[in-house]
């Protein structure tokens, strides 16, 4: 079992979604908080309502991750916070919809940034406190699309793709060590972003993509993919078609509509 009480986590991506439910759900738990995000307004009612609620110390770190060195003005803030994280969650993150040819530069550029090179810098500024404690953990948000491309959100497909076989390959080399590293490839979940592009009925609460998690994390496991149908969907019609006609079915049922946005976050 991992244990929360008393320790502390960091969470990007923490006014919303995903990065929100994980905030209320550690809290729960008798986590300290640090919030990191965009707005701050959010991130302070936020982190105002799970200190009277659960009486945990919350504290908030505004920063835009897309922005270069955003890791490093985050360590600094923690270390003159005199702060400890022993659970980082790696949640920021978000996607460009449209022909690749249509998204602006700078929207894929930031992508970039926020989905991968946030995500590396921060793991490697918090992994060596870890270490030298001997415990701790880091959950990467990655994505049932990282099993296969994703036509029309070809940087988002490639980027979660990154975040699996980086996350994987981590838990590989920390196992041993008493740091636990776990990639989170939810399907289609009921946040601001993703249920405006895939709302079908069909997408997955964030309560229960958290709660997924953080079981797979007191489990050592490397990855979960919550949900069966997004778990066969990812791990078994790549393997029973040739890649070629996987991703063409998917370029049908992915293309955009008349109207559809082309960045949320």
């Amino acid at each position: 079992m991992f244990n929360y009480r008393g320790k502390t986590a960091l969470i990007t991506g923490a006014s919303s979604g995903i990065g929100e439910i994980f905030a209320r759900e550690l809290a729960k738990r008798g986590m300290n908080l640090i919030l990191v995000a965009r707005t701050e307004e959010k991130l302070r009612t936020i982190a105002t309502d799970l200190y009277q609620v659960y009486g945990v110390r919350t504290e908030v770190i505004v920063v835009d991750l897309s922005r270069e060195n955003a890791a490093q003005d985050v360590f600094s803030a923690v270390e003159e916070k005199a702060l400890t994280v022993d659970l980082l969650v790696n949640n920021a993150g978000f996607l460009n919809y449209a022909p690749f040819e249509q998204i602006p530069l700078e929207q894929d550029h930031a992508q970039v940034m926020v989905n991968v090179v946030a995500l590396v810098d921060l793991t490697h500024k918090f992994i060596p406190g870890m270490l030298a404690k001997g415990e701790g953990a880091v959950i990467n948000l990655s994505s049932s699309g990282a099993f296969q491309p994703m036509p029309y959100m070809a940087v988002y497909g490639a980027s979660k793709a990154f975040v699996l076989s980086f996350s994987e390959a981590l838990w590989a080399e920390y196992r041993h060590r008493g740091l636990r590293v776990l990639a989170l490839c939810p399907g289609p979940t009921a946040t601001r972003s993703l249920v405006k592009i895939f709302d079908d009925g069909s997408a997955t609460s964030p309560q229960r993509v958290v709660a997924v998690a953080l079981k797979a994390l007191e489990d050592g496991r490397n990855y979960v993919i919550p949900g069966l149908k997004n778990y066969w969907l990812a791990n078994s019609i790549p393997r029973l078609m040739p890649r070629s006609i996987t991703v063409q079915i998917l370029e049908r049922i992915t293309r955009p509509r008349r109207g559809d946005i082309n960045e949320t976050r």
